[in-house]
């Protein structure tokens, strides 16, 4: 793609780092014999670290909705030694996976919401705008609807409002607009040919999206709009929204939750919710601004410059 650099990897290749891992561990604290569940499990990186200090007492309950990601997670989790259980589900659907292992109230609440590099490096899932795959980017691919029916179905006005309310794409009209034009030629099936087709339709934008002085690419044209489609395709808003309904009801008084977002649709549901149960008395407290990574961080990992952090803590009182 002309005018674009491809940008440094965010992690080297066939590895996950866990975002805000330090901060995590400082907010939850899990104490040995506590019981905690680790929402997005993905490759265990929190999940390690956090059963590691539970110990043989405690417990860890982690779930995905990825089933591919589970067999590593499980492999990484058995090297701990120490008690966990796995479950294939939505963090929407977390009353269900304590009711299965008879557990009513926890301790610990963990949801990292954003996107393993491994997934993204996966030409197949459709994730990147940067390796040709086919368009899917649904987390579990043995259900819902792929990105490319979505693009296929959904009318202009539906487009651009998924690319300016779920990606924050200034330019969401234009790129509905030229899809919905492309597609009524051919179908939109690879993620190349999207990503492409974005990349001509915003050619003369320089104002935001190129560096002023050395004229290449900051953000990848199609960045956002594969965001909004991400989220679109598996719901995540919507299931992002239950699960902050939930928690008052799993978390035991006195009991944590810290949610890791990487858009600011994502944090301003976390922090509306909080704010609102910190008001309520449901919370005691809450993280007063989000919890950002250091510069070390930044620096080692790509990926941690957009994570905002919040957490809150359910009100003792029960």
């Amino acid at each position: 793609m002309a005018g674009w650099k491809r940008p440094r990897r965010s992690t080297p290749a066939g590895q996950h780092l866990p975002v805000l891992l330090d901060e995590v561990l400082s907010v939850l604290a899990p104490q040995p014999g506590a019981v905690v569940v680790d929402c997005t499990t993905g490759f265990a990186g929190h999940s390690r670290a956090i059963l590691t200090q539970l110990g043989a007492d405690g417990l860890l309950v982690g779930m995905d909705l990825d089933p591919g990601i589970l067999p590593s997670a499980r492999s990484r989790l058995e090297e701990v030694g120490f008690p966990f259980r796995l479950h294939h589900a939505n963090f929407a659907g977390l009353q269900g996976a304590l009711a299965a292992e008879g557990i009513e109230q926890v301790d610990g609440v963990l949801a990292d919401l954003g996107m393993s590099s491994m997934q993204v490096d996966d030409a197949e899932r459709g994730f990147s705008y940067v390796r040709d795959g086919p368009l899917d980017m649904r987390m579990d691919r043995t259900r819902g609807r792929p990105a490319w029916e979505l693009l296929a179905t959904l009318s202009e006005a539906e487009l651009a409002r998924a690319l300016r309310e779920l990606g924050d794409e200034p330019e969401a009209e234009r790129i509905a607009q030229a899809i919905v034009e492309s597609r009524g030629k051919q179908p939109l099936e690879r993620t190349g040919e999207l990503a492409e087709l974005i990349r001509k339709t915003m050619q003369g934008e320089k104002a935001w999206k190129l560096h002023p002085t050395k004229g290449k690419w900051v953000l990848h044209p199609a960045a956002l709009t594969f965001q909004a489609l991400r989220i679109l395709v598996n719901r995540e808003l919507a299931n992002l929204e239950h699960l902050l309904r939930v928690l008052p009801v799993v978390l035991r008084p006195g009991g944590r939750v810290a949610i890791i977002s990487f858009h600011s649709g994502e944090d301003r549901l976390v922090k509306n919710a909080f704010r609102a149960g910190l008001q309520a008395g449901v919370y005691d407290e809450t993280s007063p601004d989000p919890i950002r990574a250091g510069f070390a961080e930044r620096t080692a990992n790509p990926r941690a410059r957009s994570a905002k952090m919040r957490w809150a803590r359910r009100s003792a009182a029960g």
